[in-house]
């Protein structure tokens, strides 16, 4: 049994290692003609993360979307921590206290401080009292390196202190897992190294992790497979070393020469 630490407490179960958290099977979504996903297949067992990569435009976004429905798939089923999200019978609401996002906007409040952002969720949704919401807030906050920065508001926070903020107020709500829609592509360079930190935090504490990112040295040193996509399909998937340093499919190896080396200048 793996576990996670859970906010300023002790250690939680995250589930049987290699059981699968989240499970995709014939997920299709179109809008309109268009059709953005064309058919699905694949899992992310409790405790692992996997990066997905891909070109603009392959259908990463709307995938992590459907899995939080946010965007209600076509067709397809998909399972988050055992449940069947896509049950037209399923309360939504409380699916989606098992999940966590972050998004590549920071979403947060101004008119709330750090501390008022991550604890708004928890005692609204999960009907926390004061006391405790603050409790957890402040344990996820010095958790993302930022328990100096309780009482500042979001104006006076810098992107990827705001980013951060984000990550708390996701983990205050003790999701089983954690989406991130490539949460450092609206931030500074010199701004990425640290919530990339945060996150490489979480994957050590066995948080389960679905990230779409263009961050190639993070998925290379982090992730436990990686996805590529493209046209809506999952062209190929392995461990880090095969499909970023020895891709099978040529779209992989065209998407990586261009991402890894844009001037086309070689070795």
């Amino acid at each position: 049994m793996s576990a996670r630490k859970g906010p300023g407490g002790p250690a939680e179960p995250a589930g049987d290692a290699g059981a699968a958290a989240i499970e995709i099977r014939g997920l299709r979504k179109s809008f309109g003609d268009n059709e953005v996903l064309s058919g699905i297949d694949f899992h992310v067992d409790a405790g692992e993360v996997v990066c997905v990569i891909g070109p603009s435009g392959s259908g990463k976004s709307t995938l992590l979307r459907c899995v939080n429905l946010l965007e209600e798939p076509s067709a397809g089923t998909v399972r988050v921590a055992g449940a069947e999200v896509t049950d037209p019978d399923i309360d939504i609401d409380a699916a989606r206290r098992r999940i966590g996002m972050v998004f590549q906007s920071f979403n947060l409040f101004p008119h709330l401080t750090a501390l008022g952002n991550v604890t708004i969720a928890q005692r609204k949704v999960l009907k926390r009292d004061r006391a405790e919401a603050e409790r957890v807030a402040r344990a996820n906050l010095e958790r993302v390196g930022l328990a100096d920065k309780v009482a500042e508001y979001p104006g006076r926070l810098s992107g990827g202190q705001q980013q951060r903020v984000a990550i708390a107020r996701a983990l205050a709500m003790d999701p089983r897992v954690m989406l991130f829609d490539e949460p450092t592509s609206a931030l500074d360079p010199e701004l990425v190294g640290d919530v990339l930190g945060v996150m490489r935090e979480l994957a050590e504490d066995g948080m389960t992790m679905l990230v779409v990112t263009h961050e190639m040295s993070f998925a290379r040193e982090v992730a436990d497979r990686v996805v590529f996509m493209d046209g809506g399909v999952v062209v190929e998937e392995g461990p880090p070393s095969r499909v970023l340093d020895d891709p099978e499919h040529e779209r992989t190896r065209t998407f990586l020469a261009r991402v890894l080396d844009p001037a086309g200048q070689g070795p």
